[in-house]
């Protein structure tokens, strides 16, 4: 198996064999990046294969996969990270070695190490048409919206930073408190990451906004309204979620009129982020007050569609609906073919690296709860996967916080604070 050497860091190469994974060995290489999706033609190894192949020549190996026309920033800086974790000169390939320099380049580019016109030259060099890597270039420069994403492993949560960039000024949507159910503990870790990149690019924080009161985590919308005095808005229809999950904690006290938010948004309401115009799409399924947040180029999906290879959100928490999420999804479907859509979470199916952005285009013909597939057929398709599913370790932990804002029970005499759990309820 050859491959091409870029530097001493790192060369491409085509599909490899078993056998390649040995002469990669041979050759001092200390780890192989797989920037190629499973299935793509007969007889192709895959990842499991690459895999087990790797482990026995003794290489470190990391899967990258993504498909040429729809390489996403957070495709770049997982192949950066797995560069950056191997003791040793890496060998990336896919079928012929393109994407995976393409992955590279990109990186360079982002990274201010290489000039944006000097990508295709690069390229040819080494014998790799690099047009693609110079219409990514060129659709980012022009995208109106820069959207920053914060994955969270434990719960597997996407949180966001949308910004004007004429302006400066932003808003941050679904993010996520701290919370680990083993000890009772909280922290801000995730949400301090978020106010260090906001200090660090020097934003001015207009909207912190919730898609939906969230049910496998707590929101940091109060905590984040505190440090920012930002603003904190929510899909009118939280009094809906309010009403039923009041009855399910036996909570007379809690106020079921949306009033632990500034604003409340309404199917089609309008807002500003700086200059950018944003929209709110209400977009019920997942649960009775989701919401699409339209900023300029992106939508703000979450818990609707996920990547193509990750289906759909699941519908069967106390007030969801398969029918009505399929209506919700096909007005997401309905903005124009190169929106960004933007999921609130991404469970790495086949052990794959996180990802969280899509285009409408993509979601139409690549994800298979969408292609080809009628309401009749989702509905059937999403009730059956739903009943496979446990429910989130963290529901009835969350929702008694989210519902109010991502604010924590008050304090009780003693000073601590304390969750409810009902039993029996669901």
């Amino acid at each position: 198996m050859t491959s091409v050497r870029v530097n001493e860091l790192i060369s491409v190469a085509e599909q490899p064999d078993a056998a390649g994974f040995a002469a990669f060995a041979a050759d001092g290489f200390a780890a192989v990046i797989n920037a190629r999706p499973d299935g793509e033609e007969p007889g192709q190894p895959g990842n499991t294969a690459e895999k087990a192949s790797a482990a026995t020549a003794g290489l470190a190996y990391s899967f990258v996969p993504v498909k040429g026309t729809e390489i996403t920033e957070a495709d770049i800086r997982a192949f950066q990270a797995a560069m950056a974790e191997a003791k040793g000169p890496v060998v990336a390939h896919c079928n012929s070695g393109t994407r995976a320099l393409t992955l590279y380049a990109l990186g360079e580019v982002l990274d201010g190490r290489m000039k944006p016109g000097d990508v295709e030259a690069f390229g040819q060099n080494l014998g790799f048409d690099l047009a693609g890597a110079r219409r990514f270039l060129e659709k980012r420069a022009g995208q109106a919206a820069h959207v920053k994403a914060f994955f969270e492993p434990r719960t597997c949560s996407v949180q966001y930073v949308v910004s004007d960039p004429a302006t400066k000024r932003c808003a941050i949507i679904d993010p996520v408190l701290d919370f680990d159910e083993m000890s009772g503990a909280t922290g801000t870790a995730n949400a301090d990451a978020i106010l260090a990149h906001i200090k660090s690019e020097g934003l001015t924080v207009e909207w912190i906004l919730d898609t939906h009161p969230h049910a496998d985590h707590f929101s940091a919308a109060d905590y984040l309204h505190e440090k920012t005095g930002a603003p904190t808005a929510i899909g009118a229809h939280v009094t809906d979620v309010q009403m039923l999950w009041k009855e399910i904690y036996n909570w007379a006290a809690l106020k079921a009129d949306g009033s632990q938010w500034d604003r409340l948004f309404a199917d089609g309401d309008a807002f500003e982020i700086g200059a950018l115009k944003a929209r709110v799409m209400f977009s019920p399924g997942h649960t009775l007050a989701s919401v699409t947040y339209v900023v300029g180029d992106a939508a703000f999906v979450h818990d609707t569609v996920f990547t193509p290879d990750s289906g759909t959100a699941r519908t069967d928490f106390p007030g969801g609906s398969a029918s009505a999420l399929w209506h919700s999804i096909q007005a997401i479907l309905l903005l124009p073919e190169e929106t960004r859509l933007f999921s609130g979470h991404d469970y790495q199916p086949g052990g794959r690296h996180p990802r969280w952005e899509s285009t409408v285009t993509a979601q139409k013909s690549a994800n298979p709860h969408i292609a080809g597939i009628d309401q009749a057929g989702f509905v059937a398709l999403r009730q059956a996967r739903d009943r496979t599913l446990p429910k989130p370790k963290l529901m009835l932990h969350a929702l008694q916080v989210n519902i109010r804002g991502g604010r924590l029970p008050e304090p009780e005499e003693n000073g601590r604070r304390y969750l409810k759990i009902p039993l029996d309820a669901l």
